[in-house]
Formats: C-alpha cells, sequence, structure tokens
C-alpha cells in the first residue's frame, strides 16, 4: 500500500458517517478488486463488498481470497456474506474472522434470529451483523430478527422480496415491507433500517424512491454504483427548510420555558430535535 493511499484513506475515514447513521451502502462485486479502492475513496457513507449474488458459485473461493487480502492490507469495508443455508457461509465467516479491515457483515437472505445468533458468534462476537430481509417470512420475522443478539441494523433487500411475493417496485407494495422493518428496528432499539437498491434509476426516479422510503422512517438506503451514494446522501439529511423549521421552533421552544402549549407540542419538539441531531452528524 503506497503512501498516497494511506493518507486518502486516513482523509476519508475522518469525514466518513458512521455505520449507525450511514446514508448511502454500495455494494461492489467481490470480483472487481481495482474498484475496492476507488469505492472506499468515494462517497458513499459506508461500502459493502459482496460476497454473495454479484459472485458465480465457481468463483466465490478466489473472490473471498481477494477480499480477506485487500481487508489484510488497508482496506476497510462492510462485507456481504453468502445465507446460512449454503456452504459458502461456514467458509465466509472463517475466513473472515478476525480480519481488521471488516467492519462488519450484511448476512444475506435470513429468515430466523438464530441465523443471526450464529454468525455474530461464529465470527467472534464483536463483529455487528447487518441482516438483510429478502422474503415474506423474513418480513415476518423482523422482529425476533432485530432483536437477536448481534443485530446492529437491518436492511431490505426489495428485488428478492418482489421475487418471493410477486410485488411490483410502486410505493403502495412496498410501504408494508418497509413499515415492518422501521417498527421492528424500533422495538428492537436498533437505528434506523436501510431501504433496498434502485438499480439503473434515474435521478428523478432515485429521489422518488428515498422519498418514499424516509417518509415511512428509513434512514439508509443500498446501492449498486458510484453516482447514487451522492443523491442519497443529499435526499436522506435534513433538507436546508427543515433545519430552518427545526431552528425556529425550538429557538420558540426555549424562549417560553419549553412550556407546552398544547397535545401538538411534544410531537413537533421530537421531530425538531431529531432533525437538529441529524443535521449535526451529517456537517449542515
Amino acid at each position: 500500500m503506497t503512501d498516497d493511499l494511506t493518507t486518502q484513506r486516513a482523509a476519508r475515514d475522518a469525514t466518513r458517517i458512521d455505520a449507525d447513521h450511514a446514508r448511502s451502502w454500495q455494494l461492489v462485486s467481490a470480483m472487481t478488486r481495482d474498484l475496492f479502492d476507488q469505492a472506499e475513496l468515494g462517497r458513499a457513507d459506508q461500502i459493502i463488498i459482496d460476497l454473495e449474488d454479484a459472485v458465480d458459485e465457481s468463483n466465490k473461493a478466489a473472490a473471498r481470497a481477494d477480499v480477506v487480502d485487500w481487508l489484510s492490507t488497508g482496506g476497510t469495508a462492510w462485507v456481504r456474506i453468502n445465507d446460512v443455508t449454503v456452504p459458502d457461509w461456514e467458509r465466509d465467516v472463517e475466513a473472515l474472522a478476525g480480519v481488521p479491515g471488516l467492519r462488519g457483515v450484511v448476512l444475506a437472505k435470513v429468515e430466523a434470529p438464530e441465523q443471526v445468533t450464529d454468525t455474530y458468534a461464529r465470527l467472534g462476537g464483536s463483529t455487528p451483523v447487518v441482516p438483510l430481509l429478502e422474503s415474506a417470512l423474513g418480513i415476518e420475522l423482523a422482529t425476533p430478527i432485530a432483536q437477536a443478539t448481534g443485530s446492529f441494523r437491518l436492511a431490505f433487500g426489495s428485488g428478492d422480496y418482489r421475487k418471493d411475493t410477486g410485488t411490483e417496485a410502486v410505493a403502495m407494495a412496498m410501504a408494508y415491507p418497509r413499515s415492518r422493518l422501521v417498527i421492528a428496528s424500533r422495538v428492537g432499539g436498533l437505528p434506523g433500517p436501510i431501504d433496498g437498491p434502485t438499480p439503473l434509476a434515474t435521478h428523478s426516479l432515485l429521489r422518488e424512491h428515498i422519498g418514499d422510503a424516509v417518509a415511512l422512517g428509513l434512514t439508509g438506503k443500498l446501492c449498486l454504483d458510484l453516482e447514487q451514494p451522492a443523491i442519497i446522501n443529499e435526499s436522506m439529511a435534513p433538507s436546508r427548510s427543515d433545519i430552518e423549521w427545526a431552528q425556529e421552533f425550538l429557538a420558540d421552544f426555549d424562549a417560553r420555558g419549553r412550556i407546552v402549549r398544547d397535545g401538538s407540542d411534544k410531537p413537533r419538539l421530537g421531530r425538531a430535535e431529531r432533525i437538529q441531531q441529524r443535521a449535526r452528524i451529517f456537517g449542515l
């Protein structure tokens, strides 16, 4: 690793949004090692190297070795690992356990809390696990999965969910599973969940999908390319008008001695404080 790359990584990490609050989560195929550094230094709050759907069965061993080598020589990322029902899950956790650059794992196709707990234990009991819920069963068991030991933040595998259920990629059809993730996260004491990706979308369609997700309470989004993180980061952060409203409300609330005037004050206070907190986190 060159000194220049080391310096660039240090500078990027100094401004990186932590995984609790990360908005953009960029998936990078484990078959494209030449893109790992570029993605790590890019606009995404967090990156996920994908050892699951992005890698053919015949290439998984070589891709896994590349990922472990990169993480062991200065790279840092999350890794999407294979689901617990296939042999590559065990190979993934054995190879990744204790690797220094591993931020955490995204566990594919989670359908039971024990799958999260087992993965967390096999990785040493300190590596966070993001369960990726991609089926009707996974969505229905979202609450116990969120409460499982090792669960860090829920994510929505929207493409496989649509394949499993026959639903379309429209706001009405996606409202139920998204809401289940939001409620389960709240019950489990987790940060807001991560929405599924919007592949090959125009900027306007991407913003529309983000708006739908934000309205339901999701606070992050998966993406598949280097261009989408900037749009996701902007759209999932408080707007200027939101920040101005929060500042004005809190100033007025403080000026009157923080006295509640009616039943609408407490919900508005909670919203204003959340906006202010997120604005600080994102440097707005």
